[in-house]
């Protein structure tokens, strides 16, 4: 099989991963939702910011699903770049943490300053939070699933 063919499967893969690591991550979210440890997450916080008008058209019922959707195509498309990464580099085992990780800092200093969202001044409690289901994201976008191996 070509290169390209093999990399634009494995990039699939790692997207699909991704789509999943931003699901466990709004499952994560919502527990801290719901425990106060968190008031409002990033994806909600673009939104607002983006695309106010989008908020006005969809019914209030639906925000939250419109939130959750734009966020796994988020976590698509990162996972997708990580299967672009060379094999080396995301077959280690801090690949994946640091990878979640490495994507809430370009988040949060690249961004979302550039989308002119304001700068989140959460708690520290919420800042862990954070970290931790960002840790999730790349620990489930560097999984390779038997039988299959990026």
């Amino acid at each position: 099989m070509p290169a390209s063919e093999t990399s634009g499967a494995t990039a699939l893969r790692a997207g699909v991963r991704g789509t999943i690591g931003a699901m466990a991550m709004s499952g994560m979210r919502q527990a801290a939702t719901s425990l106060g440890l968190v008031h409002t997450v990033p994806p909600e916080a673009v939104l607002e910011r983006t695309v106010p008008g989008l908020f006005r058209l969809v019914p209030q019922e639906r925000h939250q699903a419109m939130i959750e959707f734009v966020h796994w195509a988020y976590g698509a498309g990162g996972g997708a770049f990580f299967g672009l990464l060379p094999r080396a580099v995301r077959e280690r085992p801090w690949a994946g943490p640091a990878y979640g990780v490495a994507i809430w800092g370009v988040f949060e200093a690249g961004i979302a300053p550039l989308l002119g969202v304001p700068r989140r001044r959460g708690t520290a409690v919420e800042r862990c939070v954070l970290l931790a289901d960002h840790l999730l994201y790349g620990i489930v976008v560097a999984a390779s699933p038997w039988p299959h191996r990026d």
